[in-house]
């Protein structure tokens, strides 16, 4: 297990649980919230969410895991959501063309893989 050492560990601390395999990523990362009070127990970590990402090629081993498409679009549905009410602010809105912009160059990579009939697969 691996701690990322990205972002703020102020309200979070994320792990990399496994060890890098299909194209050198890891694939199943869980989010611990610190400082938690329990009852009676004082602070501890909690895990707040396990994220299991695709493993391997869809055409290979089927579809069993999250894309990083999904996260993103999440994440742009919830600034989108604050950019409608009381917590519109530009930084969400650049926030948000920027992770469009993200989506859009992981498309363009899905689309030429899948003009090369390669799109699914181990194939380079």
């Amino acid at each position: 297990m691996r701690e990322l050492n990205i972002g703020s560990k102020e309200h979070t601390v994320i792990h990399a649980v496994d060890e890098p395999s299909f194209g050198g990523a890891c694939h199943l990362y869980r989010v611990f919230g610190t400082k938690i009070l329990k009852a009676n127990l004082g602070m501890a970590n909690a895990l707040m969410s396990e994220i299991q990402f695709q493993y391997g090629p869809i055409k290979e081993h089927g579809v069993n895991g999250v894309h990083h498409e999904d996260l993103i679009a999440i994440v742009i549905d919830r600034l989108q959501c604050f950019q409608s009410g009381d917590y519109a602010c530009n930084e969400n809105k650049l926030a948000i063309d920027n992770l469009q912009l993200v989506l859009a160059q992981l498309s363009s990579r899905t689309d030429k893989r899948k003009a090369a009939g390669i799109e699914g697969t181990s194939k380079l």
